[in-house]
């Protein structure tokens, strides 16, 4: 006999990732058509590459019954004394009545399918169910108390079925031991206080306390279904797991674990490894993620309370160096080329520095780097994942998660001699997401609160938002797709996240969403990438490991094997395209990736519900493009030159709905000029302060925006179905409002007391304008002294400030204070 750790240790295989970051050849690249492959000098990596296209037009719509069917089994909380066995605990020994179970040596064995009732105390005892012919063992709960002191408390050996029954009225326990024995060094289980290799299912209305000591709490090698009850779990890993499944119809769940919370561990079956909750309340405690699914996870209802890893408090530091969306004139410009690209006109004269001179505000360019084209980027984002590597292994304690990345940054330049390449070290934290899956995330109703280290919602392929209500504080993302992101309902509040939103395809169909992000508030960008042979062949110096490596670039989590969700409706495409050997969550986005180019596959979709944002970097940020077609849309951008309210790298096309975006001029964008619906962006001269109204009215005096904006800003962009492409408007500053405000929009009352800023006639669907009246610029490539740009150019680029640009004030009218009573109309 040999006594085990408790800290067992299972091998995991770990890997170099490779990045390769393309340099000047790239950017001169960037500029005709894409290539299939990427080359570096003695280190030759052919790599052709695919993107996955979500389709956005369908929905995720599977729901708890879709995946789970309950048996007469399940349900069964019937018993009589004289149809059971009576097993009466007693410290170190047992009282069997009945046949099919025997006691001896502190332990008892149920041999026969039947129905055991137990009660007492078992002080260091076993219950072993070891059932040859597969029959179903039904084990009644009724006052008793378990515990083993190196072993499972409840063992379920060999069974078709056990079903565990809390009865109504009981408190029950069951605990196991800190280490456990063994019959040899091969064996590995029992490892968690109820262990079965059975199908397990738990019922009745009492109360169970489950502590496992040792590693795990509640563990099923097959199917887990909790059908009612009361069960409270510590587990010095892992709460509760099931193989194929895990099923909660409902119940009041307590677990504080130091591994996940719940969990289904499936990998290699797709209709299996998911996780199903139809109603019940939650309490989760848990040192990684809360409720983790192999493959699909659906909620249906419930209340969740769910807190990872000490909560987003503990969340560690994001570090981003260099402006947003800058690079070589930003992700917005190519070269200098600014926001005139497929954004309307914008303005020449904004108070500007003679070219070539950095704007006051702009931000500091790292150390050693240039305007031409050195600005780097460190940005540190905690996404945990093993990666698969030829011959590399490494041994992890049993509750560890996580993992330190080998990262090698290769030039595209052939000139470039491999030695010089650059190897950083990138550390991968343990995962605590409150909800994971690795399929599809389906979340159709329930009441979350949720504080988590990690993403709050998160999936490695999709997330779908029926409905629900959700308190979310991450210190990651506050909701992750690496694929379609659907919110179709549901009241969402994000209070604190680093990014809110993010996926490769978002799209807001309704609900009410409220977003807080000390990066981006929405942001379209990533996708799986993968090759077509899904090996990337390496030789040469580029890399310390000369095995080959299988790479798949992923905008999050690699630590959950994807798999096809069961009874999802969301479908996905390919279509070739450069793969350019860049990592696919870092396309095209000024100092995240090349500039000046569209990641063409990222949308953001915004066809009803309301959004509002607050966001210390880009308000909405896609690395493709945006629609629009209904809701309402409300940013509050951010303060500094170095992001935008609005951050597109190919249009944003609004036919329908209401925009007001607030923030700074840096970077400011408007709306394409293939809308349908007209939009004004307003500069003003100088930054306003924070609840300074704007109001733009029509000159009959109608109300198209009162806004309050909670940051200081400088830049508006209005778009709404009241504004005419040759309408004459005016804009205020300043002044009160007697109507109702929700998120600072104003609607209903009466305007009054402000400073006329400006009187114009709209000349086009997006008109841009400041105090002076309507203003155009002439777009162009602009050099290579964008460097620190992109938007408008930052420092000489976008704006194209070496050409002459003119400014018409169509009214004459420009800085007149005044009392208007302008009735406001609800929009």
């Amino acid at each position: 006999m040999k006594k085990k750790n408790a800290q067992k240790r299972k091998n995991i295989i770990t890997g170099s990732k490779l990045w390769f970051i393309t340099m000047i050849t790239s950017l001169l690249a960037a500029c005709s058509a894409p290539a299939t492959t990427s080359s570096t000098a003695n280190a030759a990596v052919s790599t052709t590459g695919t993107t996955k296209i979500v389709s956005v037009s369908e929905s995720t719509s599977v729901k708890y019954a879709d995946l789970v069917s309950l048996d007469a089994d399940d349900t069964n909380v019937s018993w009589t004394e004289a149809d059971s066995t009576m097993i009466k605990l007693s410290g170190t020994t047992a009282t069997v009545t009945g046949s099919g179970a025997k006691a001896a040596n502190g332990s008892v064995t149920i041999s026969e399918a039947g129905t055991y009732v137990l009660s007492g105390e078992l002080t260091n005892g076993q219950i072993v169910v070891n059932v040859a012919d597969k029959g179903v063992v039904h084990l009644v709960l009724n006052s008793a108390t378990i515990h083993d002191n190196d072993s499972a408390g409840i063992y379920i050996q060999k069974a078709g079925k056990a079903v565990i029954t809390l009865e109504k009225g009981t408190q029950n326990a069951v605990s196991d031991g800190k280490t456990y024995v063994y019959a040899d060094s091969s064996t590995d289980e029992p490892d968690a206080a109820i262990y079965s290799k059975a199908d397990l299912t738990f019922n009745g209305a009492g109360q169970l306390t489950v502590t496992g000591n040792y590693n795990e709490g509640i563990t099923s090698k097959d199917d887990l279904k909790i059908i009612s009850g009361s069960i409270n779990v510590k587990a010095a890993d892992d709460g509760i797991k099931g193989k194929d499944m895990v099923a909660i119809q409902s119940g009041t769940i307590t677990v504080d674990a130091t591994g996940d919370g719940i969990k289904s561990t499936n990998d290699t079956d797709a209709s299996k490894g998911f996780v199903a909750i139809a109603d019940g309340t939650f309490n989760i405690q848990s040192g990684s993620d809360g409720i983790q699914a192999e493959t699909a996870l659906v909620t249906d209802g419930g209340t969740y309370n769910i807190v990872t890893a000490g909560g987003s408090a503990n969340a560690p530091a994001k570090v981003e160096e260099g402006p947003g969306g800058g690079g070589f004139g930003g992700g917005r410009g190519g070269f200098g080329g600014g926001d005139a690209m497929n954004g309307g006109t914008p303005p020449t004269d904004r108070g500007t520095p003679p070219d070539g001179e950095p704007s006051a505000d702009m931000p500091a360019m790292p150390d050693g780097a240039t305007n031409a084209g050195n600005q780097t980027e460190t940005k540190t984002k905690s996404k945990t994942g093993t990666q698969a590597s030829s011959g590399t292994t490494t041994n992890s304690t049993k509750s560890a998660n996580s993992s330190t990345t080998s990262t090698t940054s290769v030039s595209s330049d052939s000139s470039v001699d491999a030695d010089n390449t650059s190897t950083t070290t990138e550390e991968e934290s343990t995962s605590a997401k409150a909800l994971k899956a690795g399929t599809n995330l389906t979340v159709n109703g329930g009441t979350y609160t949720i504080d988590s280290m990690d993403d709050s919602l998160h999936s490695n392929s999709n997330v779908t938002v029926n409905d629900g209500t959700f308190n979310i504080q991450s210190g990651d993302d506050g909701i992750h797709a690496d694929q379609a992101l659907t919110i179709n309902g549901g009241t969402i509040k994000i209070a604190k996240s680093y990014e809110g939103i993010e996926g490769a395809i978002i799209t807001l169909n309704d609900g009410d969403v409220d977003v807080m992000a000390s990066d981006d508030g929405v942001n379209a960008a990533g996708g799986e990438a993968t090759t077509s042979s899904t090996t990337a062949t390496t030789t040469g110096k580029a890399t310390n490991n000369s095995n080959s490596a299988s790479v798949t670039n992923k905008s999050a989590d690699t630590d959950t094997n994807s798999a096809n969700s069961t009874g999802t409706t969301g479908t996905t495409s390919t279509s070739d395209q450069s793969a350019q050997g860049t990592d696919a969550s870092q396309q095209n986005r000024g100092p995240e990736g090349m500039p000046g180019e569209s990641s063409g596959n990222n949308e953001l979709h915004i066809n009803g519900g309301s959004l509002t944002v607050n966001a210390v970097g880009d308000g909405l940020d896609s690395n493709g493009s945006i629609t629009m077609t209904g809701g309402t849309v409300i940013v509050n951008g951010p303060t500094n030159n170095g992001n935008g309210a609005l951050d597109y790298d190919g249009t944003f096309v609004i036919n329908g709905g209401y925009l007001v975006a607030a923030g700074s001029s840096g970077m400011a964008q408007g709306t394409s000029d293939a809308s349908t619906q007209n939009t004004i962006v307003m500069t003003f001269p100088e930054t306003q302060k924070a609840g300074t109204l704007v109001h733009v009215q029509d000159s009959k005096g109608n109300n198209i925006l009162t806004f309050a904006p909670v940051k200081d800003y400088q830049n508006v962009v209005v778009s709404s179905p009241d504004l005419a492409k040759d309408g004459s408007y005016v804009i205020f500053s300043g002044g009160t409002s007697t109507g109702k405000s929700v998120d600072g929009l104003y609607t209903g009352g009466t305007y009054s007391g402000g400073t006329q800023v400006v009187a114009f006639q709209s000349t086009s669907n997006v008109t841009w304008v400041n105090e002076s009246g309507v203003t155009t610029a002439r777009s162009g490539m602009g050099g290579f002294d964008g460097g620190n740009g992109g938007g408008q150019g930052g420092s000489g680029g976008g704006r194209n400030r070496s050409q002459s640009g003119t400014s018409t004030d169509t009214t004459g009218t420009t800085s007149t204070t005044g009392t208007t009573g302008t009735t406001d109309s609800a929009k």
